[in-house]
Order: C-alpha cells, then sequence, then structure tokens
C-alpha cells in the first residue's frame, strides 16, 4: 500500500512537473498574443466617457460657444456575428431603417470580413433625437426570438461644438477641431481652461459570471465669461457688412475694402466690448472657403495654398495686422511734449503749408498752409507742422520714451490668440530729425488695432493703462466662480492734468462743425472727441490707404471708445477719412442708447429727420432711447472735408540721410515729403481764414477766384467754380 502511495505521489508530482514546464513553452511562445487578447477584452470592457468642453458667454450670460452631447454608431462585428450570424439581417433592416446616411452595404462587407472586431465607427456626431427612435425599438426588440433579435449596435458618447450665433465674433471666438483642440481666439487661448478630465467605466466580471460596472466620472471644462456684449457685438457687424456690401465693386472687384475692423472699448478699465472685422467666416464651418473665392479658385490650389488661404480668413485684423496710424498719432505726440514740459499746450505755430527739415519739405495735407494756429488747432485742424514743431521741442529721445510707454510695437498681451510683436516696426535710437518729423504724424512706424485703442483709453481716462482683456469670469461647471479676472493698471502714461487738456484738445476735432476733421462722427444728441487718420501705405505711389478714426463718448467724461480702421476702402479716392467717421457714427448712434449713456445735447430738425430716417426712436428728453430696427441710414449732409489726395515721395528709412523720405496721410488728403525746392512757385492764397473745399470733389477752393484747385499743381481746373459758392 505505501508503495502505491509513492507511486501516486510522484506521478501526480510529475503531472505537475510536466503542466508547469507546459504553461512555461505557451507563454514564451504565444504569450504576446494572449497579452493582447486580454488587453483587447479589457478596451471592450474599459470605456472612455468623455469630458465636456466648457462654454464661452458673453458678459450678460448670452451662450456664445457651447458643446452639446452627441452619439458615434459603433458596430461590434463579433456580437453581430454571434450565433452563426442569424443577428445580421435583422439588424442591417434596423440600421437601415434608423439611420438613412449609413452604407448597410459596406457595413456587410465589414462584418463578414472582420468577424472578431468589437469596434468601427459607422456614424459620428449624431444627436440624440436621431438615435432615439432606435433605442425604442431596440427596447422593444429584446423580447423577439433570437433569430430576429437585433445585436452588435451600441452608441458611444460625444460632445460637437455649437456656435448658435453662426459667424459672430468668430475672430474673437476662435473655433475648435480634432480633439477639441482650439484654433485662434479665446478658444485656443483659453484651451487648457475650457478642456477637463475624460472619465472611465470599467466592466469585470465577478465570481458568479455577473458583469459589474465601477465609473469614474469626467471632470468637465470651466467656462468662461467674456466681457463682450453680444448686442454691441451685432451693431457692429452689422454695420461693417453695410459698408463693405455698400462699396462692393466700386473701384475694383472685391469686397468694400480690404479689411475693416472696429474695437469698442470702456476705456476705464480695459474691456472689451466688442471687437470685429470683416470679411467674416462661419465658425460651424471655418474650413469653407467658397464665400471667398470661386469653385475654379479653389479648384485650382493645392493643400498648402489652401491652408494659406484659410489662415488669411482666419486671421483677427484687429490683433494681428500692423499699419502706419497716420494721424490718430498726432495727440500722443502732443500729450507726451505737455506731459515733459517741453510745451505748456497754449503755444502757437505758423503754418505756410509745409516745413523744412534737413534736406526735405515735408508738405502739411493743406500745401496752402493754415497760418497761425494754436496746437489745440493744430490737432483739430491735423495740421502736420504744428505737429512737427511739437515733436522737435520734445526731441527724439523723449518722444521715444514716451512712444514707448503707450505700448507701440510692443504686445498687449490681450488674453486673445495671434497677437502679433511689432518691435522691429517702430523707430528706435538711430531714428533722426526727419524719422522725428515724420513719426510727430504717425508716419514711419507700425501699429495694431488693440495697440492703438488700448494707448487711447490711458490718453484719455487721466493717463491709467489698462491691460486689454476679453474675459471677466472663469467658471466651474457646477457655475462657482473659480477666478475673477480684474481690470489690471499696468502703468500711468500720462498726467490727469495732461489727459485732460488733451480730451480738450480732441473734442475740438469732433465739435467744433467743420472746423474739425472729424466733425462727422458725432452721433446726434452726443459730446465725442476723437482724431481722425489716413495713411499712405507701402509703396506710397500706388495711392493705398488706412483711414481710420478713434473717437469716445462723452467728451468730458468717457464712458466708451470706438476704433474704427478701414483697409484700403473700395473707392475711386481712397484718402478719405470721412468714410471712418460716418461708419463710426453709424455705429455708435445704435450703441450708446443701448448702453444707457443718454443724449445731452439738443437735437436740430436735421439730427432729428436723420435719426427719423434711421428707424431710431429718440425721446427729446434723451431717457427714453429704443432701437427699432436692425438697419440705421448714416449720411449727414454738410460742407466737405478736404480731399487734396497728393502723391508720396519714396520711402523714408530710420536714417535722415537716405535722399526721400515717405508721405504721410492724414483726413481727407495725404501728406508729402518732397527734396527742397520741389513745391516752388505754389499757388499759397488764401492761407489765412482758413481753407474751404469743394464739397462736390474735395478738392480747395481759391478763396479770391472761387475756381477749385487741382490737388496737384495747385492751378485753377479751367472752367471751375466751386458747388458751395
Amino acid at each position: 500500500m505505501q508503495k502505491k502511495l509513492v507511486v501516486l505521489s510522484f506521478l501526480v508530482m510529475a503531472a505537475f512537473v510536466l503542466l508547469a514546464v507546459r504553461l512555461f513553452f505557451i507563454f514564451r511562445d504565444n504569450g504576446q498574443r494572449y497579452k493582447k487578447q486580454v488587453y483587447s477584452q479589457q478596451s471592450y470592457d474599459s470605456t472612455s466617457l468623455p469630458f465636456k468642453r466648457g462654454d464661452i458667454v458673453d458678459r450678460k450670460g448670452s451662450k456664445l460657444a457651447y458643446s452639446e452631447k452627441v452619439y458615434n454608431l459603433i458596430i461590434d462585428s463579433k456580437l453581430l456575428m454571434s450565433d452563426e450570424g442569424i443577428h445580421l439581417e435583422p439588424t442591417l433592416n434596423a440600421v437601415r431603417k434608423y439611420f438613412k446616411s449609413v452604407d448597410t452595404a459596406a457595413l456587410r462587407e465589414y462584418a463578414e470580413k472582420n468577424p472578431s472586431s468589437q469596434y468601427r465607427v459607422f456614424a459620428k456626431k449624431l444627436p440624440y433625437d436621431d438615435i432615439q427612435a432606435y433605442l425604442e425599438f431596440e427596447e422593444e426588440n429584446r423580447s423577439e426570438e433570437d433569430e430576429n433579435r437585433v445585436a452588435g449596435v451600441w452608441f458611444e458618447e460625444d460632445y460637437k461644438r455649437e456656435y448658435p450665433y453662426g459667424s459672430l465674433a468668430c475672430d474673437l471666438l476662435g473655433f475648435t477641431q480634432g480633439e477639441n483642440s482650439g484654433y485662434f481666439g479665446l478658444e485656443e487661448y483659453y484651451n487648457s481652461v475650457l478642456n477637463g478630465t475624460n472619465g472611465r467605466r470599467y466592466g469585470y466580471l465577478t465570481e458568479d459570471s455577473v458583469v459589474e460596472q465601477t465609473i469614474k466620472p469626467a471632470t468637465d471644462g470651466n467656462t468662461i465669461v467674456s466681457t463682450i456684449d453680444t448686442n454691441i457685438q451685432s451693431i457692429v457687424e452689422k454695420h461693417l457688412l453695410k459698408f463693405s456690401e455698400a462699396h462692393k465693386n466700386e473701384a475694383r472687384e472685391g469686397n468694400g475694402a480690404n479689411n475693416i475692423g472696429c474695437i469698442i472699448m470702456d476705456p476705464n478699465t480695459g474691456e472689451v466690448l466688442a471687437m470685429a472685422s470683416y470679411p467674416s467666416f462661419d465658425l460651424s464651418n471655418p474650413r469653407d472657403l467658397s464665400p471667398f473665392y470661386s469653385e475654379e479658385e479653389i479648384g485650382g490650389m493645392d493643400e498648402e495654398e489652401k491652408l494659406e488661404a484659410l489662415n488669411r480668413v482666419w486671421r483677427n485684423f484687429c490683433i494681428s495686422d500692423t499699419y502706419e496710424p497716420g494721424s490718430t498719432a498726432k495727440p500722443f505726440t502732443v500729450a507726451s511734449a505737455i506731459e515733459d514740459g517741453a510745451i505748456r499746450g497754449d503755444e502757437s505755430y505758423n503754418c505756410n503749408g509745409a516745413l523744412e527739415v534737413g534736406e526735405h519739405v515735408i508738405h502739411c495735407h493743406n500745401r496752402l498752409g493754415d497760418g497761425t494756429l494754436t496746437v489745440s488747432q493744430g490737432i483739430q485742424k491735423s495740421c502736420n507742422v504744428v505737429l512737427m514743431n511739437v515733436a522737435f521741442a520734445l526731441g527724439k529721445d523723449r518722444w521715444l520714451k514716451y512712444n514707448r510707454a503707450f505700448n507701440f510695437g510692443l504686445k498687449t498681451n490681450i488674453d486673445l490668440s495671434g497677437e502679433v510683436n511689432a518691435s522691429s516696426l517702430v523707430f528706435n535710437e538711430k531714428m533722426g530729425q526727419t524719422d522725428l518729423a515724420v513719426g510727430s504724424f504717425g508716419q514711419g512706424f507700425n501699429v495694431t488695432m488693440i495697440q492703438m485703442a488700448s494707448a487711447y483709453c490711458s490718453l484719455i481716462n487721466g493717463g491709467y493703462y489698462y491691460q486689454p482683456h476679453v474675459v471677466s469670469k472663469i467658471m466651474n461647471a457646477e457655475g462657482a466662480t473659480v477666478e475673477d479676472i480684474e481690470p489690471r493698471v499696468l502703468k500711468q502714461t500720462i498726467s490727469n492734468s495732461t489727459s485732460s487738456k488733451i480730451r480738450e484738445m480732441m473734442k475740438s476735432v469732433v465739435m467744433e462743425g467743420t472746423e474739425g476733421t472729424g466733425w462727422s462722427a458725432r452721433p446726434a444728441g452726443y459730446t465725442m472727441g476723437g482724431k481722425t487718420g489716413t495713411a499712405e501705405k507701402i509703396p506710397r505711389d500706388k495711392r493705398n490707404y488706412v483711414v481710420s478714426f478713434c473717437g469716445y463718448v462723452p467728451a468730458d467724461d468717457p464712458k466708451v471708445l470706438s476704433y474704427v480702421v478701414i483697409d484700403q476702402p473700395n473707392v475711386i479716392a481712397q484718402d478719405n477719412a470721412r468714410l471712418a467717421t460716418t461708419l463710426t457714427m453709424d455705429i455708435m448712434t445704435e450703441v450708446l442708447p443701448y448702453m444707457n449713456i443718454f443724449m445731452t445735447e439738443e437735437l436740430t430738425d436735421d439730427e432729428r429727420a436723420e435719426l427719423e430716417e434711421m428707424q431710431m426712436d429718440f425721446s427729446l428728453d434723451a431717457e427714453t432711447v429704443k432701437e427699432q430696427s436692425d438697419e440705421a441710414e448714416g449720411a449727414e449732409g454738410a460742407e466737405g472735408e478736404a480731399a487734396e489726395g497728393e502723391g508720396a515721395a519714396e520711402g523714408e528709412s530710420n536714417s535722415p540721410d537716405e535722399a526721400d523720405a515717405p508721405a504721410g496721410g492724414d483726413d481727407l488728403e495725404t501728406t508729402t515729403v518732397e527734396m527742397i525746392g520741389a513745391g516752388e512757385g505754389a499757388n499759397e492764397e488764401g492761407t489765412e481764414g482758413g481753407i474751404r473745399y469743394d464739397e462736390a470733389t474735395g478738392y480747395p477752393i481759391d478763396p479770391n477766384t472761387g475756381q477749385v484747385l487741382d490737388p496737384e499743381t495747385l492751378l485753377p481746373i479751367e472752367g471751375s467754380t466751386s458747388f458751395m459758392d
């Protein structure tokens, strides 16, 4: 008996040894294959739960961007082909009935060729309404016999980004693609804030072969509250579109301008209330080039060319493009000189229409000259000669110091993706006297719209430079505040007293009738200050211009600032700042009542009639002003501004020794820089008491004869008499 037990024990031990050896060889030879099978099973039983990307809302809570739950239709071929394939036909019939977009022939082919596959997406981003009927059918189908039961279809949760206002604020918002990746604007800048963390659903078998699940929930992204007001944004975009349509194909084929931009800001906080440029694109379909190019043009593009075209469409003109500011820079020169003590602000200078600087003659836009002007009148009439004298009193070193204090050439660090660095496009210590001369009136250096708007805020609010921002608050998915983004003062550029003097000077630009270059920007019933600008683009001989106007209301206590820039307006004579001033007037006429900024000025009969034409109901006591229509007509009939359009000389370098200096632009006319002697013999009659301009052409009028003068030669045009006479 003992021998038998020993033998039996030996045999059992041998069996275990053989089994261990067998397991060793199995693991060695087939371990990776079995491991993949286990991982495959785990991936099926372990399902990712997507997070919801946070919303972007405006200052009043209106959703500008949000994520809506959608579903991907998944096919499990292994389950579909189980039980010898009896579920295939019922399932195909059901899919064909409830999901018209799914190619059931392709589904059949895939299932038959891949019977072990457990995951294949056959339809993406289906809203719940599209799958509800199938889910109800599937629930009813559970009681069917095996041969009639559907199997192998399930739905994976996902989210789709929605932009309920279409193209509204497209440049500012940006968009998402792929795995919740933000591109441009707020979507990119706050990408990590808007994104959350995926969760996971784990499935496992208990000892009783029962499937149990444990869930690690997803963490949804945070919501960002922007400073944008959807209604103000809509008003701005409506008028930009209206301007473009009004001038479409006027002087050349294309939109009303290469670019049109507008920024509305609160000058006392740095908050951006609206930021828009035209043309715009559809946020729901950002890769659609059809609104901008013909089918033939798109068909002729390769992938790289298409991407370049898309980047041009997506580019935010307000923060990504630079240009010479022209005469909108003049108040900064005067403010710098007053703040530095170089001038008091009550000095007078004589303008004969030009000033000799080194080897150059730099002309004022009014070649006939304005006579003796105070500094304030120099701003009002936009006299380059006055500004050059102010800059010379200040000196180049101190001019550079204040230019940098106002942040020109540097990023504002606004919380938007895509802001350009223009540090290489401004003057440096190598600038000469000619550079200082043209720089005094905004020529020879580049800025962005957001740089100018932010600098203007400090110019008029007492000298406080606020960092511009587009987001005021970050909230979690439950609505609790995670972070408050308060207005941030970075520095003080000028004193409060200097700021007050500059506000008064810029008030005269708009409020002193046609004596000022910005009179046509004023919304009826309001006081406004501001400055016009017209800058000739490089190359100077192409006669392409950027016209602009920066204004604020009320003039004595600014509550809102508007900056409008039009790049190459599609008109015959581009050097006309009234294009920017009237666009500003149209926009502000609607924005101010909406913001509860009430009228303080008595309306004239013409203004009252004009407001009625614009379908705006303004009460005379300025207490209840309501918008009645989305359309607004913005025409003011009065004397025209100057439109000389004088051509410019060759481009100026940073060295005064170069032969030719650049042309400056202003208002309706162009400043020119010529070699000494180039303008000798020009007609200079009528320089006292101001110059009148022909309303029909914008050309200057000889005060003695009443004849219209040729803007290039300043000689009378034969047979001409001003329509203003």
